[in-house]
């Protein structure tokens, strides 16, 4: 399901019981955080959607927490649960070919049609609802707007959820990606391109080419699916909002900015457009970050508004990150979901992955593999490293295909069980994430991977390995047929 806006999933999400409102004053200054930290950390059936009616110092509700459970992420994403995505996407590209002519031709027919909303470019439409109030020059501000200072320690209030929009000043390929952006006043702002991202691409480029100015979009809200859209990890020089097009099944609907020369879902709540000048860099933090800890300060572009356009009556969307699990843990399970066919498509020994919320995303992933020959868990090891932003990883731990990934459990029990710490590690230095506090140096330190399969005697195992203690398929079925015999609930 393709949504037209952020208020259309907004009723969708209140008819399914996901979202609260609060029509308490509340202040965005650490005190909606706090709330939400709480429901995010809480009870399952307190975890909803929050939508603040009334905070201090505007007109602007602010939503928060919409993405942060399975149900509301799934329907973010249009399917009725996360796994579909894979299964999906695995369609689409899965290059088995099927028998017989029916298969053939309703396989063919499911790819043509993927593939047309995959390739169509996104529609540019005149009438876009972002730009019902268009304010430029002196009135290109920021005030009015509810933006949130998150932590105590924060360098200052933040815009959090962000589709941050540029284009390569060489290709004119368009990169969407999602960037925190520190306010310094009401025309000023910080951009948090980090060294690996596209954003950051553009600037190095811009600067051996001697530009002077990059143009800049900032979209807040629009079709929960593009919001989403600039975290997925795509590969350079691919647009985000093709994929966002192919998740909502239709093309994303763009209009023109009016101050600089890029495109900008017609269908969000705010904009904020402005330029970036490569060669002027600020202080930028601290920040309270999904790591759990702050992110120092640092030197980052800042980018000068030159319009803030909006709705008539727009909705503040933002987000919070700091000790996991919170809304982006979900944001994350997405696409671990729909990016496991791609890794499959590079190693198709691979069945499962599980990138675990205490490791924030970069820290571990558990990856369950049909393992075929001696070194075999070695050369998946090398492989996620050699495979985009999976470079980025800090530890892998491969076990069999028999471990359930995705119980936590069951896959450390294996970790702990089946390692011999002197002979199953790989420790080598890479691209580490530039959030990662932990590296002796910016951006680069070690990394592990832990060979927890069964060994193989061709990996120098010269003894049995154990079998595993299981109870037979026929007291199972005895024991199930009669469990309420025991006196046991059914």
């Amino acid at each position: 399901m393709a949504y037209k806006n952020m208020q259309t999933f907004i009723t969708d999400l209140e008819k399914a019981g996901e979202l609260q409102r609060i029509a308490a004053p509340v202040d965005p200054y650490l005190e909606i955080t706090e709330i939400t930290d709480r429901i995010s950390k809480g009870p399952a059936a307190q975890n909803k959607a929050l939508l603040f009616e009334r905070v201090k110092g505007s007109d602007m509700p602010v939503l928060i927490n919409a993405l942060g459970n399975e149900k509301r992420m799934a329907m973010a994403l249009g399917v009725s649960e996360l796994e579909e995505l894979r299964q999906n996407l695995a369609r689409l590209i899965d290059p088995k070919l099927p028998r017989g002519l029916g298969p053939t031709l309703g396989r063919a027919s499911e790819m043509l049609g993927a593939l047309r909303s995959v390739g169509l470019k996104p529609k540019i439409v005149s009438n876009a609802p972002v730009q019902e109030v268009v304010k430029t020059d002196e009135h290109a501000t920021l005030a009015g707007i509810p933006i949130l200072t998150c932590w105590p320690e924060d360098g200052g209030p933040y815009i959090t959820m962000t589709t941050v929009i540029s284009r390569d000043p060489l290709t004119q390929v368009r990169n969407v990606g999602m960037y925190r952006v520190q306010v310094y006043d009401e025309r000023t702002v910080g951009m948090h391109w980090q060294l690996h991202k596209g954003g950051a691409e553009h600037e190095r480029t811009a600067r051996e080419l001697g530009q002077e100015q990059i143009p800049v979009a900032i979209s807040l809200g629009g079709d929960p699916a593009i919001m989403w859209s600039g975290s997925a990890p795509l590969p350079p020089n691919i647009d985000e909002f093709l994929l966002a097009g192919w998740l909502r099944g239709k093309p994303v609907e763009l209009a023109h900015c009016v101050s600089q020369p890029l495109e900008v879902p017609a269908h969000a709540e705010i904009v904020i457009e402005g330029t970036v000048d490569p060669a002027e860099s600020r202080l930028e933090g601290p920040f309270g970050d999904h790591t759990g800890y702050y992110t120092p300060t640092d030197h980052y572009p800042v980018l000068h508004i030159t319009a803030v356009t909006h709705r008539r009556n727009p909705i503040y969307p933002t987000t919070i990150v700091g000790m996991p699990p919170m809304e982006d843990y979900w944001m994350g399970k997405a696409t671990e979901r729909l990016f496991l066919p791609l890794m499959q498509l590079f190693q198709g020994e691979i069945v499962d992955v599980n990138m675990p919320a205490a490791g924030v995303f970069h820290n571990l992933i558990f990856v369950s593999i049909k393992k075929r020959y001696p070194g075999h868990a070695r050369k998946v090891i090398n492989g996620l490293w050699g495979l985009g932003l999976m470079m980025l990883t800090k530890a892998i731990v491969i076990v069999d295909a028999d471990v359930d990934v995705q119980n936590l459990d069951e896959a450390y029990f294996h970790l702990f069980s089946n390692v011999d710490w002197s002979r199953d590690v790989i420790i080598q230095d890479g691209p580490v994430d530039a959030l990662d506090h932990g590296s002796h140096h910016f951006a680069f330190g070690g990394r592990i991977g832990i060979d927890a399969t069964r060994k193989l005697p061709g990996e120098g195992y010269t003894r049995g390995w154990p079998i595993p203690i299981t109870m037979s398929e026929e007291i199972k079925e005895r024991v199930t047929r009669r469990w309420q015999q025991y006196g046991f609930d059914a």
